[in-house]
């Protein structure tokens, strides 16, 4: 599928009443096994992986393994794991780039500058996804609009042009409201952050809980602007 076939079909994946039909209908349009699920192991992707498991378990399940994680993060993924009895591949970073960024920067790098900072990601996180996605025709992230201003404007399926392949968010309209109804309704592990204050989850040094009032991602990044608060795996164009 091309960036002009995926702007054809896109009115009929936004009339899919549900998100596991989303997941069917790319599955009957592309092989299953070219597609992935990104997961954090956050809650969207959590329902996403349930939904998968039920419907169409041939979807591919990848997470990155940056080195900085929670301990609480592993301790739900091995619940995952445990539940499902379904492969999750774990990618990690390049142990060379790491090392020479460490030494040049120092362990705490991210603080002092945005460029440190995306520094840190890009050699973590992002040219790990980049080299998933080569491998695939379509990925499938957890993406909720109302998350934060950087994500306000997603489709339920939309061209990457950055990595040249489909994009799925399948929760795009959903509230989290929704995506808490989903996990107690159908017994989905989920992180034991979460009951401690922190609605969005990543590294370890770079995440904190919120406080009352505050947006859901609060707590990434917290010394950043709202509008620099992307890690750049979710880009639209090779520009950005």
């Amino acid at each position: 599928m091309n960036r002009e076939q995926v702007l054809e079909v896109q009115g009929s994946f936004k009339s899919c009443s549900s998100a596991e039909e989303i997941l069917k209908k790319i599955t009957a349009t592309l092989d299953p096994e070219s597609i992935g699920l990104a997961s954090s192991f956050s809650i969207e992707d959590q329902v996403i992986t349930d939904m998968i498991v039920k419907v169409c378990p041939e979807i591919q399940i990848f997470t990155l393994d940056t080195g900085r994680l929670f301990q609480e993060t592993y301790n739900v993924m091995e619940q995952t794991l445990l539940k499902y009895k379904k492969k999750i591949e774990a990618l990690f970073p390049d142990r060379e780039g790491v090392e020479k960024m460490v030494r040049e920067y120092g362990p705490n790098l991210f603080y002092y500058s945005i460029d440190n900072r995306k520094l840190c990601c890009r050699i973590r996180k992002v040219n790990l996804l980049k080299g998933k996605l080569a491998t695939l025709d379509a990925w499938i992230s957890g993406l909720r609009s109302e998350q934060s201003v950087t994500r306000s404007n997603i489709d339920k399926i939309e061209w990457d042009e950055s990595n040249g392949l489909v994009k799925l968010n399948p929760l795009a309209d959903w509230s989290e409201g929704d995506v808490w109804q989903y996990i107690k309704e159908n017994n989905v592990p989920y992180n034991e952050l979460h009951d401690r204050g922190f609605p969005s989850i990543g590294c370890a040094p770079c995440t904190r809980a919120v406080k009352e009032g505050e947006d859901l991602r609060a707590g990434r990044w917290w010394w950043e602007h709202p509008e620099h608060k992307e890690c750049g795996l979710h880009v639209k164009t090779a520009e950005q």
